[in-house]
C-alpha cells in the first residue's frame, strides 16, 4: 500500500529529477513510514532550480516519490496559486491509498475535499497550531487576524473527523485539537543515540562573555529572533557583555541584520545562516544558552537536540515547549523585557546552569528515536488497517479509479 502524505515543507527539483532539502525531511525521514507502507508519495511544494549546494540532502530515492505543489511563498502567492493546486490535488490521491496529513497545512486542505466525496479515510500529524502561528507579531500579512480564527477552526474540523491523530506534543495540541478516535502524542525530533552527549557541563566560574544561541527559521517571524534581538541590546545596555548566534535563513536575515545594527550590537550578533546538522551540533556545543522565544511551536526539535548536548535553553510558554523545560526557565511570548530579564538571571547564575544542563539532558533521553519508533510504527500500522478495512467494504465504488 502507498500512503500519501501532504505537508508545507518546501523542497528544491534539479534537471536530474532528484528532489532536495536543505534542511528536515530528508530521505531517512521518510523511510520511517517504509516500515509500514510499500511506497511513499509526498504532496509538498516543489520549486525546479538548476543546481542546489553541495551540503543540501536528497530526499527522494527508493520507494519515496514526490507529487510536487507548485511553488508559492506567502498567503497572496498561495490565492494566486489556488486553481493550479486544486488541479495537483485531484490527481495526488488514488481511492488505494493510504492518506497522512501533516498540519496545520493550507495545502491539506485542497485534499481533505476530494477524500470526503468517498468518504476516504485519512489521519492527522499535527506539527503546528495556526492560532499561535498567525498570533499578533509573528507574521506580517493584512490576513493574518482572517486566517488565524480559521485556520484554527478548519484545523480542529480536520482532527474531530480524521480515523487517527498523531501530536508532537503530549498534551498541548490534544487539548486544542482533540481527535475521538486514536489520539497518540510522538514528537517527530529525530534524535538517535550519537547525538546525546555521555554528561552534562560541569559548573563553571561566572561567564565572561556568554554565547547564545538561535536555531531557527528566519522566513517568518514566529520563531521571533527579533524579539531576542531586542532582549540581547537590552542585557549590553546595562553593561552585560553577550554575543549571539543565529542559526537560519530566510527573508527576513537582511532586516534582522539592520535591526541589530540600528541597536549598536552588530558586533555581537553573528549570523551563520543554513547549516548541517552537525554543524548545528558544533556551535551548539561551543554555546553557552539556548534561546527560542517563539510564538508558536508544536514541540521545536531544536530545542531537543540542544538539549541532548546538555545545553541549558530558555523558551517561552508556547505549545510543547513547557513539557520539556521547567516552568522557571520560560517566558512570555513577545516579552522583550521578561526575555532580556531571564537571560541575564540565568548566565549570572553558574550553579543554575549546570543544573540546567543535567535536567534537559536528561529529559531529551525520552526523545531517542530508539523509543519513538515503535509509537511510530504502532500509529501507521493503525492508519494502513484502517484504510484497507475501509477498501473491503461490499458498498465501496470500485469502478473510481481517481478520487
Amino acid at each position: 500500500m502507498k500512503v500519501v502524505i501532504s505537508l508545507e515543507q518546501r523542497f528544491d527539483r534539479t534537471p536530474d529529477g532528484k528532489v532536495w532539502t536543505q534542511t528536515t525531511c530528508a530521505y531517512p525521514f521518510w523511510t520511517r513510514y517504509l516500515e509500514v507502507f510499500d511506497l511513499v508519495s509526498v504532496f509538498a511544494r516543489v520549486k525546479d532550480v538548476p543546481s542546489v549546494p553541495a551540503d543540501w540532502k536528497q530526499a527522494d530515492g527508493e520507494g519515496v516519490s514526490f507529487a510536487p505543489v507548485p511553488y508559492y511563498i506567502g498567503p497572496w502567492q498561495y490565492l494566486l496559486k489556488v486553481a493550479q493546486i486544486e488541479r495537483s490535488a485531484k490527481n495526488a490521491v488514488q481511492k488505494e491509498d493510504a492518506v497522512i496529513l501533516r498540519v496545520f497545512s493550507p495545502i491539506a486542505l485542497f485534499i481533505k475535499p476530494i477524500l470526503q466525496r468517498t468518504g476516504h479515510p485519512y489521519a492527522v500529524e499535527v506539527v503546528a497550531d495556526p492560532y499561535d502561528v498567525f498570533a499578533p507579531g509573528s507574521i506580517k500579512t493584512l490576513l493574518r487576524p482572517f486566517l488565524r480564527h480559521w485556520f484554527f477552526w478548519v484545523l480542529k474540523r480536520l482532527c474531530a473527523n480524521a480515523i487517527a491523530a498523531a501530536y508532537v506534543t503530549n498534551k498541548a495540541l490534544q487539548q486544542r485539537y482533540p481527535c475521538p478516535n486514536l489520539a497518540v502524542g510522538i514528537s517527530d525530533v529525530e534524535l538517535p543515540d550519537e547525538a546525546i552527549v555521555a554528561s552534562a557541563r560541569p559548573q563553571q566560574d561566572r561567564l565572561q562573555t556568554p554565547t547564545l544561541i538561535y536555531v531557527g527559521t528566519l522566513q517568518q517571524l514566529y520563531k521571533a529572533p527579533n524579539i531576542l534581538i531586542d532582549a540581547v541590546a537590552a542585557c549590553v545596555s546595562e553593561g552585560l557583555d553577550l554575543k549571539l548566534i543565529v542559526v537560519g535563513s530566510g527573508q527576513y536575515q537582511p532586516q534582522l541584520e539592520a535591526q541589530s545594527a540600528r541597536l549598536n550590537i552588530a558586533s555581537k550578533v553573528q549570523f551563520l545562516g543554513q547549516l548541517g546538522s552537525s554543524e548545528v551540533r558544533e556551535w551548539i556545543d561551543r554555546s553557552d544558552l539556548f534561546v527560542l522565544p517563539s510564538y508558536q511551536e508544536g514541540l521545536p526539535r531544536a530545542m531537543v537536540e540542544a538539549m541532548a548536548r546538555g545545553l541549558p535553553c530558555i523558551g517561552s510558554a508556547v505549545g510543547g515547549v513547557p513539557e520539556l523545560i521547567p516552568p522557571e526557565d520560560l517566558v512570555p511570548p513577545g516579552d522583550v523585557a521578561a526575555l532580556a530579564s531571564k537571560i541575564r538571571e540565568i548566565v549570572m547564575d553558574p550553579e543554575r546552569l549546570a543544573r540546567m544542563s543535567q535536567q534537559n539532558l536528561e529529559k531529551s533521553k525520552d526523545y531517542r528515536d530508539r523509543l519513538l519508533n515503535g509509537q511510530r510504527i504502532d500509529f501507521y500500522r493503525s492508519v494502513r488497517n484502517s484504510t484497507e478495512a475501509w477498501l473491503k467494504r461490499p458498498n465501496l465504488d470500485r469502478s473510481i479509479e481517481v478520487l
